[in-house]
């Protein structure tokens, strides 16, 4: 079960949670209760409430003790008996029901309209009777007091069945060219057909002639919008006896009083899709409408939004359990919905436990859904020129973006760009007589976007077209040019590449060696291939000539000498510009010259940087002291200070950056260090006087003193 709260109105999903497979074994589905706790919090309020694929139509019997739906696949109608809370029966079906009815009290009178234009009769038993319309049906309707069945379809007239005398009947003749639905008044019996052009025609059953005609296209449209194709009737539903409601296929829904030809209220949905079912709950005065994502639920005589439910999968029909606050949905999925809605009345009677279960399921419920509100970003207001209106009460903030009335924003909108349909118009009349030249001789042109491109994949095209028919069976791959799914890239200007970008600067030369290495390859192996033909493979390779695989080698890496060349560019163009900009920055600065003495102190103070100009016979020293290590060294202490300029042995200070006074000092030894000092001194002295010269010891031959003229080797051999 999940619970949502939107306008302060809580809905409970009854059939919200995971769903167990039909072919899993009753064994299966307990251990998988117990293991999972979404499966144990789950409510299966009738048991297999779902069709096998989609399902398209729900109803419910006067008595309230039936439920009947169909779906599709294959064609089926499956009913639903509420006291046992499970299955009744299954039929299959020849075709897909298109719409179904009830005749009696219960199950035992049915009537489906199939998509193959046969209407077919059911009984309590099964299948009854069946017969054939002339042209496809879309919707049919029941006269009680003459018995007679009216089918609107695909054509102007409108068929009649008579069930008691079990003939076709003259056919009622219309101006439509399409008939989409139709609706019976409960009360005096007011036959009425919506057509595809927009019009409501009203017939009296007892004379068979036309007594009103409505044009609700127009009305349907709010002013100055802008008319593409008229809407036409998707929906149409009595209220008691004087009210009407019709719902069109751009969305809106018009409230008409019998005796007016003007709608007393006009709601939009602002989805632009087809209203595909219509209700009254007549406790509370509200209007049940529904497309294919939302249902909204509001107040006949205002306007007002009480409510809405949007369900995960798009809506087929919606139908409403009689004097309850229960609703159920067919919809594009498996499970047919069901809804509670406390505040529209109490539970049904074979389900009044959920109104004691509401209290125990209640959870943190949803965000509020914001109705009649369009959102849109920054940018969008910034595109509008509304960015004026961020903090106003007139945008609410949310997420990344605002909540802003719907209203106010096509008003803005249409006057921001008034000439949006005449452009939009004139673009597809040109896409229209493009497609149309299409058939005559194509001349081979470049696109007006990415011509380079372009031009390279019809060169590379050609060659493997070339390659491809020098085989016996070589096909040609599918080019890029030719698919529809990258035709976009060479049409609008947003893909154009833009090869002054970095990334493109980086990435071409792989691309291109890339590319470069593989058509080398295609044609080495055409030669390999070639030559193994020939009988040329003993052959030896010439002395001197580097391999191909020599070659690959080379290539493999040629490619990263061009990344680096680029990359060295890209740093040097960012280099310029920073150049650029500062020397830009330099022009636009203000000097402001230093005056001498008090001059400088009582300069006037702004909130922009100061300069100053120097003066003639004033000396300039550099700001290299004024750097963050200066800073930091004159924050620490005296101490640290010396500590760290201890090696340098002198230390300068200047008072200003640009000042002219220096101090400087010596650091003190200690009397140790001093003694050391003279300690070293006179050992080198001493060292020095007790050196002796070797100068004398060199003879004229350069030989030591030990070689005499006979040779050391001689006189060790007389000895």
């Amino acid at each position: 079960m999940q619970i949502s709260n939107v306008n302060d109105v809580k809905i409970y999903n009854l059939s919200h949670g995971k769903s167990l497979p039909e072919w899993l074994s009753d064994r299966k589905k307990r251990q998988l209760q117990k293991k999972d706790v979404d499966i144990q919090r789950r409510i299966e309020l009738i048991q297999d409430f779902e069709m096998p694929t989609v399902c398209s139509s729900i109803r419910v019997s006067r008595d309230g003790q039936f439920i009947l739906a169909a779906g599709t696949y294959k064609p089926r109608i499956r009913c639903y008996d509420t006291y046992q809370l499970s299955l009744k029966f299954e039929r299959c079906l020849d075709s897909d029901v298109v719409a179904f009815d009830i005749l009696s009290d219960d199950y035992s009178k049915l009537v489906f309209l199939l998509g193959d234009r046969y209407v077919e009769f059911h009984s309590q038993n099964g299948h009854y009777y069946k017969t054939r319309i002339p042209k496809f049906g879309r919707d049919f309707s029941y006269h009680y007091p003459s018995c007679d069945l009216y089918f609107v379809g695909a054509g102007s007239q409108v068929y009649r069945l008579n069930l008691d005398q079990g003939r076709f009947l003259n056919s009622l003749q219309t101006e439509a060219v399409e008939n989409n639905v139709c609706d019976i008044n409960p009360v005096h019996h007011l036959f009425a057909t919506g057509s595809a052009e927009g019009r409501i025609e009203c017939w009296d059953p007892r004379v068979r002639s036309r007594v009103g005609l409505l044009d609700c296209a127009l009305s349907s449209l709010p002013a100055g919008a802008e008319v593409q194709s008229l809407p036409s009737i998707s929906a149409l539903k009595f209220n008691g006896s004087l009210t009407m409601a019709v719902g069109t296929s751009t969305g809106q829904v018009l409230l008409y009083d019998l005796r007016s030809s003007q709608p007393l209220l006009v709601k939009d949905h602002f989805y632009n899709l087809p209203i595909k079912s219509i209700n009254f709950h007549s406790q509370l005065d509200l209007v049940v409408s529904a497309d294919s994502k939302i249902i909204k639920m509001w107040n006949k005589d205002t306007g007002k939004m009480f409510s809405s439910i949007q369900p995960e999968s798009d809506i087929n029909d919606v139908c409403m359990y009689p004097n309850s606050g229960m609703l159920f949905t067919a919809n594009e999925d498996p499970k047919m919905n069901t809804f509670y809605i406390p505040a529209l009345g109490p539970a049904p009677r074979w389900c009044s436990f959920l109104d004691n279960l509401t209290e125990e399921l209640e959870e943190t419920p949803e965000c509020t859904v914001y109705d009649d509100y369009k959102f849109v970003t920054r940018k969008d207001l910034e595109n509008l020129g509304l960015s004026h209106l961020v903090g106003s009460s007139l945008l609410r903030a949310y997420m990344h973006g605002f909540f802003m009335d719907i209203r106010l924003y096509h008003k803005v909108k249409t006057m921001a760009n008034p000439f949006a349909y005449e452009e939009y118009r004139k673009d597809k009349i040109r896409q229209k007589i493009e497609e149309s030249r299409t058939q005559r001789v194509q001349v081979k042109k470049l696109p007006k976007v990415n011509k380079e491109l372009a031009l390279k994949l019809m060169e590379e095209g050609d060659q493997e077209a070339d390659e491809a028919s020098r085989k016996k069976k070589g096909k040609v791959l599918p080019s890029i040019l030719g698919d529809d799914r990258f035709k976009v890239m060479f049409e609008n200007p947003d893909y154009q590449v833009d090869e002054q970008s970095e990334e493109f600067r980086l990435l071409n030369p792989i691309v291109s060696k890339v590319g470069q290495k593989r058509r080398k390859k295609l044609k080495m192996l055409a030669q390999q291939a070639v030559a193994a033909k020939e009988g040329a493979e003993d052959e030896e390779e010439p002395e001197g000539r580097p391999s191909s695989e020599e070659d690959s080698s080379d290539d493999d890496k040629s490619w990263v000498e061009e990344v680096r060349e680029q990359r060295r560019l890209i740093r040097q163009e960012d280099w310029d510009r920073r150049r650029r900009d500062r020397k830009q920055a330099d022009r636009n600065t203000v000097l402001l010259e230093r005056e001498e003495g008090s001059g400088a102190a009582e300069s006037k103070k702004t909130s922009q940087p100061k300069f100053y100009q120097i003066k003639a016979g004033e000396e300039f020293r550099s700001f290299s002291n004024v750097g963050g290590s200066k800073q930091k060294l004159q924050k620490a202490s005296l101490e640290d200070r010396l500590k760290l300029e201890e090696n340098s042995g002198v230390s300068s200070m200047a008072d200003t950056a640009v000042g002219s006074k220096q101090l400087t000092f010596t650091l003190k030894k200690s009397e140790q260090q001093r003694k050391q000092q003279q300690l070293e001194r006179e050992h080198h002295e001493e060292r020095r006087k007790l050196r002796r010269s070797a100068g004398h010891l060199s003879s004229a031959r350069g030989r030591g003193r030990g070689w005499g003229s006979r040779g050391r080797g001689r006189g060790r051999g007389r000895h």
